[in-house]
């Protein structure tokens, strides 16, 4: 496979070897035993046998020169790419530099790699100049895989021996220590160079023992777990267990191979237990509670002296028994039942309080706190059973429940809101006064106050943490002078005046709150009614004066002489002052319209006003304006109209009447018959200006005054509210 021609040699001189090896052909290279390509002084590739090409995985081809190597690609051993005019051959070509026994990796075309062991030769000629170079290469993929599992496998091996969790020591049939592992050191303490190389008895506690090991251990008796105490760097004793045997070449004792696995932990643990279990024997006879192990029927299998004692039975009796036996029979079925299922494994333990009878009679109360004992798989093995008496402290609970139930019965009886919290504010207790002025159960996790919402006297929310209670609790002191307003669910709202107080223990420590909530809305009520009261009293004076004044001077503008203004003036103060004693009456709330007309008609009309309608209440302001066009109406009818002669009469109606928008007006009607002929006035007196300002003024109504000859007729409507009339 050669691109150069072959060339007729001089005669007169030898062929260089590069020259002979071109010459030689295929057949030539193909009789080498290994793969050999060739290149010029260029380094253009001029040969190549059989074998490179398989190696290589391609034939070069001949249309295109090939520089330096043949194959597809190369790379470093570390698999980075080595271009061809970087790689070995190149630098023989160039420099002349030999190669020998130097690892490439080779890439062929169908991407797998192989390493390659590469020997290169520069070739020169006679005068030493290089004419080009041989390469012969071998694939030693496979050799590198086996030395690679045989590295790892050695590093393996002295990995398991330096880092093995237990102890690894080699010893020579001397006794002499030829090496051990971190874990040995690291146990015993010593560096290797204070270990290594010293004899092994100098680190055993026991003579005896280190030469019964190495007896045993040259005559080929391995050693299973064997123990022994070494002495460690610092004085201290390592308990240990030494597994060993012996290695022998033809027969001869060379050395030991010993695995040494650290117990002192357990066997201390083991002394602990030892000294535990004398511990707990003794506990358990001086224990000032009783405890007694029982089978899963109950019969006692082992009891001590305090169960005795509180049972007042001998330990032969007691033995003898089941638990059962010297139970109360209210208390027997329960506790038999929670021992029986805690036999049968569905619960791990129960107490239970019970009251026990003593052969004197007498009557003692026990807590019983019951567990199980189980094996490994979780078969019932025993029960334990812990009893004490707590006779003492049953009647002494007793009566603080009594006291308490009192206490509480008390609080239940007050008629004010009381609750009671604990330290961080928590609600605990609340009586019925509390859920009535709450208008609302408190739920648990409730804190602070029973109440839904809370405002301050201002109507400004109160928020629950910084209301009274809240303030008495972090600031451990009473709060007294607070008022604050509680807003029930159906939207009604209750003023009242708290009263926290801290609760404290025996030692002082705060443990609660106490908190009253009394009620003042009868209280605000009647300080508003009050102001009220004297709002409306300074207001209906102030108006009162200015009617007398208003009534005077125009009474006066009208009345040629005093003879005619005093009969006038009076008249009209006196209706006045009737609609006020009528108001008055009534604290000044609504006036019976029916009641009004009787007090100012009766008076002077003689039996000859007729008066008929519903029952109407109106308030102060109508009962004013309406008590003024009465005594108008009333005042004309006696001095011109139906009651100035004997068989003159008035008839005065009302009704209430639903008007287009939905609003009730009172309808009333002023008649007069049998009176003088009527002639219309020649001008509107005072008295018509004061009527039809109190109705269409004062009351927003209507006004009609018509003077027909048969007598004066009166039409007066004005709006009510329904409330004020029986319908």
């Amino acid at each position: 496979m050669s691109n150069v021609e072959e060339f007729p040699l001089s005669a007169r001189r030898q062929p260089t070897e590069f020259e002979a090896l071109v010459a030689a052909g295929q057949t030539a290279l193909d009789a080498i035993p290994g793969a050999v390509y060739l290149c010029d002084a260029e380094g253009w590739l001029v040969g190549y046998n059989t074998e490179a090409v398989r190696l290589w995985g391609r034939t070069p081809d001949p249309s295109r020169k090939e520089r330096f190597c043949g194959s597809h690609q190369l790379y470093l051993l570390d698999g980075s790419p080595l271009a061809h005019s970087d790689c070995p051959m190149a630098t023989a070509v160039q420099l002349g530099t030999p190669t020998r026994n130097t690892e490439v990796i080779m890439g062929r075309p169908d991407g797998c790699r192989f390493t390659a062991l590469v020997n290169i030769q520069a070739l020169r000629d006679h005068s030493g100049a290089i004419q080009g170079a041989i390469n012969c290469f071998q694939d030693i993929t496979e050799r590198k895989r086996i030395e690679e599992d045989v590295r790892q496998k050695t590093q393996d091996l002295e990995d398991f021996f330096e880092n093995s969790a237990v102890g690894l020591h080699i010893v020579s049939s001397q006794g002499i220590i030829l090496r051990a592992n971190k874990a040995e050191l690291a146990l015993l303490g010593y560096s290797p160079e204070e270990y290594i190389g010293r004899h092994i008895a100098e680190f055993h506690a026991d003579a005896p023992v280190i030469g019964d090991i190495l007896q045993r251990l040259s005559c080929g008796q391995p050693l299973d777990r064997y123990p022994a105490r070494l002495r460690a760097r610092d004085g201290s004793l390592k308990h240990v267990l030494i597994t060993s045997n012996g290695r022998f070449v033809n027969g001869k004792f060379v050395n030991t191979r010993c695995f040494t696995v650290d117990v002192t932990a357990l066997r201390h643990a083991d002394e602990a237990r030892q000294a535990s279990d004398a511990r707990l024997a003794a506990t358990y006879e001086a224990a000032m509670v009783g405890i007694s192990e029982a089978d899963e029927n109950g019969r006692l299998l082992r009891v001590n002296n305090s169960l005795c004692r509180i049972t007042g039975r001998s330990r032969e009796e007691l033995l003898a028994m089941t638990f059962l036996d010297y139970t109360d029979e209210g208390d027997r079925t329960k506790d038999a039942e929670l021992y029986a299922t805690q036999v049968r494994g569905e619960i791990d333990n129960y107490t239970i309080r019970k009251t026990t009878l003593r052969p004197d009679g007498s009557v003692r109360h026990l807590d019983i706190s019951s567990s199980s004992v189980r094996d490994p798989n979780g078969r019932f093995l025993y029960g334990v059973r812990i009893a004490q008496d707590v006779t003492a402290t049953k009647q002494l609970e007793d009566r603080l429940r009594e006291g308490e139930q009192r206490m509480r019965d008390l609080l239940e009886a007050l008629p004010a809101a009381i609750y009671t919290t604990d330290a961080e504010g928590r609600i605990n207790f609340f009586n019925r006064a509390a859920v009535e002025m709450a208008g609302r159960t408190p739920q648990p996790g409730d804190e602070w106050c029973v109440t839904w919402k809370l405002y301050w006297p201002d109507g400004s929310p109160l928020p629950h943490d910084q209301c009274p209670m809240a303030v008495a609790l972090r600031e451990n002191r009473p709060i007294r002078g607070a008022e604050a307003i509680a807003e029930r669910p159906d939207g009604r709202r209750v003023p009242f005046i708290p009263y926290p107080t801290p609760l404290r223990d025996a030692e002082g420590k705060l443990v609660g709150a106490i908190n009253m909530l009394v009620d003042i809305s009868e209280r605000k009520q009647a300080e508003n009614a009050q102001k009220v009261l004297i709002d409306e009293l300074n207001h209906r004076v102030k108006n009162t004066l200015a009617t007398v004044q208003s009534l005077a001077s125009q009474t006066a503008r009208h009345a040629a002489d005093l003879q005619e203004f005093l009969p006038t003036f009076t008249g009209r103060l006196m209706a006045l002052a009737r609609a006020h004693d009528l108001l008055t009456t009534r604290h000044w709330q609504n006036a019976p319209l029916e009641q009004l007309v009787h007090d100012i008609v009766a008076p002077v009309s003689g039996g000859r006003v007729s008066t008929a309608g519903p029952h109407v209440d109106l308030d102060a302001r109508m009962a004013l304006s309406v008590t003024m066009v009465l005594n108008e109406l009333l005042t004309n009818a006696a001095k011109y109209g139906s009651l100035s002669v004997p068989g003159g009469t008035v008839s005065l109606t009302w009704r209430i009447v639903e008007s287009e928008r939905s609003q009730f007006v009172l309808q009333c009607e002023w008649i007069e018959r049998g009176g003088p002929t009527v002639t219309p006035p020649k001008r509107r007196g005072f008295g018509t200006r004061l009527m039809e300002r109190c109705v269409e003024h004062d009351l927003a109504g209507e006004f009609d005054l018509l003077f027909e000859p048969a007598g004066t007729r009166c039409r007066i409507v004005f709006p009510i509210r329904l409330a004020s009339a029986n319908v």
